[in-house]
């Protein structure tokens, strides 16, 4: 098979790269290097298999070019900006770097007959929904984040040209993911900030957000083992993991690893960590589990591992 991944060099997709090439297929990796690097994917570099671009998929040259002289047979589409805080500031980056990637990429694929997409959608789609149980098909959907807005924005397009062009399409909205080669969010935060400062942590919101935290190898198991399997038509799927962690108890996993025994915890205040953030949510996980699929590792075992994995080198 010959694969496309969108976003191939960030975080999320470099371990993608990876399990692909370990089956044997051959990957062309599509990044600008906006979020993602070239070391997350340098040790793929003399693998005859393999092949990068760095290229622009809100570009139509750039979407164009790589579809006329790489034969794509399946596209991994994980491009997206997925720094949510950071997109607060400037919203036009979701339309760029989530929403119109979605639109150039499905464009494509119309043009030069490809059938086959997986797409890495988000619980952020759901909204501040605290009281529900999330499952694929709860309706009213509100997200409220930009970040969140942009896939679901991405999502009806999916449908759209899935259902026009006779797609096979996959689409997982997962919470936080965690794990080697991080580069945001609480725990990447944390060591940054005790690495400066050993004796103080500042902890946005009342540090009782609680969410699933995702390992993310356990994310690229459920994504290699769904790809074969999609039906024609769009398949959505919660992927999630047994349990939740508190931004407290990161805290407390952190210290601990660190072996840091009298560090001031200072709170900001209010429920949330920033605007657009779900300090709490229900994510219901029967669909994928009915499926086939469960995750290795817990959330809190999620969090040690990752934490153990980045502090035992540079947090980059």
């Amino acid at each position: 098979m010959r694969a496309l991944v969108v976003g191939g060099a960030g975080f999320i997709g470099s371990h993608l790269c990876d399990a692909l090439l370990e089956e044997g297929h051959a990957v062309i990796c599509m990044d600008n290097l906006s979020l993602g690097t070239r070391d997350n994917i340098a040790h793929l570099e003399e693998n005859g298999n393999f092949c990068f671009y760095e290229a622009d998929a809100s570009q139509p040259e750039d979407v164009k070019k790589i579809f006329e002289d790489e034969h794509i047979e399946y596209v991994f589409h994980l491009a997206a900006n997925s720094d949510i805080q950071a997109s607060a500031e400037n919203p036009e980056v979701e339309y760029r770097n989530t929403y119109t990637t979605t639109f150039q990429i499905l464009l494509a694929m119309k043009k030069y007959n490809v059938k086959r997409l997986f797409f890495a959608s988000t619980s952020a789609v759901y909204g501040d929904k605290q009281d529900v149980l999330l499952v694929e098909d709860t309706p009213g959907l509100a997200p409220i984040s930009y970040y969140g807005a942009a896939k679901l924005g991405s999502e009806a397009l999916i449908h759209a040209f899935t259902y026009m062009n006779d797609l096979k399409t996959l689409v997982f909205r997962f919470p936080n993911v965690i794990g080697p080669r991080l580069t945001h969010g609480v725990i990447f935060d944390f060591i940054r900030k005790l690495r400066k400062d050993s004796t103080h942590l500042r902890i946005l919101g009342d540090g009782r957000q609680t969410k699933p935290y995702i390992y993310v190898t356990d994310l690229i198991n459920a994504i290699m083992w769904f790809q074969g399997k999609a039906e024609s038509g769009v398949s959505i799927y919660n992927v999630g993991v047994e349990g939740t962690t508190s931004v407290t108890a990161i805290a407390d996993i952190m210290c601990e690893e660190m072996k840091l025994s009298e560090v001031v915890y200072e709170y900001t205040g209010g429920e949330g960590g920033w605007k657009g953030d779900v300090p709490h949510f229900q994510y219901c996980i029967d669909k994928i589990h009915n499926a086939g699929w469960k995750a290795i590792h817990t959330s809190d075992e999620a969090v040690r591992e990752t934490i153990r994995q980045n502090i035992g080198g540079e947090c980059v």
